[in-house]
C-alpha cells in the first residue's frame, strides 16, 4: 500500500512593506511521504516572499511536469515558476522557457555550493532566472516550528523577514535573511 501525503494547515498573515502586499492566506499543504519538514518549510518561505493571490502549491514531488509553486495568470500563462533545491538543467530550461520568471530557493549547504559552482556560468545566461538561498542553520530551526496546524505572522521590510510562529509550543520569532545569488 502506497504512503499518503500528510496534510498541514498554515494560516499566514503577511505584511510585506517592500512590495506593498498585505494579505492573509489559509494554506493547505500536502507533504509528500518523501519530503521532510525542512523542505516543506522552504516551500512555505518561498510562498511567503512571493505571496500573491494566484500563487499556489502544485503537486511538486508527485509530478515532475510542474514546479513546486507557480503563479498563473487568468489566461493560464505561467507568470512565476518556483523550484526548490538544485534543479537539473532540464528543469531550469523548462521553467525559464515556460514562464515569465523563474526562481530557485535552496538552503546554503555544501551540496548547494557544489551545484552553484558547477552551474553558475550556465545560469547567468538565463535572463528571467533568480537564485536565492537561506542559511543552512535555519533549516533545523524552521523544522522545529512545524505543526499540523500553524499560525505564522510575517513582516517583510528592507529585505529582512520576521516570522512569528504561534503554536502549541508557545510563540517563537525568527529573523530570516535571504541571499540573492543571481
Amino acid at each position: 500500500m502506497a504512503l499518503k501525503a500528510t496534510i498541514f494547515k498554515a494560516d499566514i498573515s503577511i505584511t510585506d512593506m517592500d512590495r506593498n502586499y498585505y494579505n492573509d492566506h489559509n494554506l493547505t499543504i500536502a507533504r509528500h511521504p518523501s519530503e521532510n519538514d525542512e523542505r516543506m518549510m522552504l516551500r512555505i518561505i518561498a510562498f511567503i516572499v512571493n505571496a500573491h493571490e494566484q500563487l499556489q502549491f502544485t503537486k511538486g514531488l508527485s509530478d515532475d511536469e510542474v514546479p513546486d509553486l507557480w503563479q498563473k495568470s487568468f489566461s493560464d500563462e505561467i507568470e512565476l515558476w518556483i523550484e526548490l533545491g538544485q534543479p537539473s538543467d532540464q528543469r531550469i530550461k523548462k521553467g525559464c522557457n515556460q514562464s515569465k520568471q523563474m526562481k530557485i530557493y535552496a538552503y546554503a549547504d555544501n551540496s548547494f555550493d557544489v551545484w552553484w559552482k558547477k552551474e553558475q556560468n550556465k545560469l547567468n545566461t538565463k535572463k528571467n532566472l533568480s537564485v536565492y538561498t537561506l542559511p543552512d542553520a535555519l533549516s533545523a530551526t524552521l523544522a522545529e516550528a512545524v505543526e499540523r496546524s500553524m499560525q505564522i505572522q510575517v513582516t517583510i521590510q528592507d529585505g529582512q523577514i520576521w516570522l512569528t510562529f504561534a503554536g502549541s509550543q508557545g510563540t517563537e520569532s525568527l529573523e530570516i535573511e535571504i541571499e540573492k545569488h543571481l
